[in-house]
């Protein structure tokens, strides 16, 4: 590992392994896990030649900063921010030539929440269960970087493509997330409907990878109690005892007891991974031929 490796010099508020996750152990009460906002991943993989299965750090709000053992193409996607070289500025969303001996550093956040960074070869961390990403909820996978973690890089897959700049949609004035109903949503009354699709909800900063928090008008429930435990889904929309839903994101748990009044689709998750505590969320019928969730809920398929 000594060449071919990376120092974390300063780990951020929360920076984690991360690559394209575990699915298909939710009968073993194993999350998915994986990046939450996955097509940034994925770009930042394509810009330093990896495959997108590859594992990045992602960080959280803050940024981290790392130092190489072995040059290195670097790029940084997600949400935006300053990037440097050895405290020169580096273009962010694009591949960057990173010398051995070197400091990359993602700074704080502009935009949005969480940053990617891919380096040529990705991560290397040893594998869990087919992946190496860090689950907040199981422990499964490496723990989250501190200041002087060290960790492996692999070897380069093939030359970074020839790009320019790629490009950023910009910031986000409003979540807007379609819901596809069910399996539950007839344990609330029409009311409680109406309330989740007008209702002006906000991200709370209690959101994490298990979760967005809502903070709005609770949904008015039209049955007591609560059910036996249940499968999850990636996407389903949870409504604890409070009335105000939670939407599950990669390190949900694969059981819970809360109804869930609909799923989310997975492509709109990226978008709720970056929205900052404060955004305001809409919560949106779905879109025509949208299948139901339901059969894929009960059953616990992931």
């Amino acid at each position: 590992m000594t060449d071919s490796a990376l120092t974390v010099v300063r780990a951020g508020a929360l920076t984690t392994v991360q690559d394209l996750g575990r699915p298909g152990h939710a009968h073993l009460g194993v999350p998915r896990s994986g990046a939450l906002d996955q097509p940034a991943h994925r770009l930042a993989n394509r810009l330093v030649g990896n495959p997108e299965a590859a594992a990045t750090l992602e960080t959280t709000l803050t940024g981290c900063a790392v130092r190489l053992r072995r040059a290195a193409t670097v790029a940084v996607t997600g949400a935006p921010c300053p990037v440097t070289v050895d405290g020169r500025p580096a273009p962010w969303g694009a591949p960057v030539r990173v010398p051995a001996g070197a400091v990359l550093e993602a700074g704080p956040a502009i935009h949005g929440v969480r940053g990617y960074l891919a380096f040529g070869g990705g991560v290397d961390v040893e594998p869990v269960l087919g992946s190496r990403s860090t689950d907040m909820l199981s422990g499964l996978g490496p723990p989250p970087v501190t200041d002087g973690s060290v960790l492996g890089l692999g070897p380069p897959h093939r030359p970074a493509p020839a790009v320019d700049w790629v490009p950023y949609l910009g910031v986000v004035p409003e979540l807007v997330l379609p819901v596809v109903p069910g399996p539950r949503d007839d344990w609330f009354t029409a009311a409680g409907l109406r309330t989740l699709t007008t209702g002006r909800f906000r991200v709370s900063a209690a959101s994490n990878r298990i979760g967005l928090r809502t903070e709005g008008p609770a949904l008015e429930r039209a049955r007591e109690g609560e059910l036996p435990s249940e499968g999850m889904v990636l996407g389903a929309l949870q409504v604890p005892p409070d009335g105000r839903p939670v939407l599950f994101l990669a390190d949900h748990p694969t059981t819970g007891g809360y109804p869930v009044v609909g799923v989310v689709p997975e492509p709109y998750l990226a978008a709720a991974a970056q929205a900052l505590p404060g955004t305001p969320v809409r919560f949106t019928p779905p879109r025509p031929g949208q299948p139901s969730p339901v059969s894929r809920v009960r059953t616990g398929r992931r």
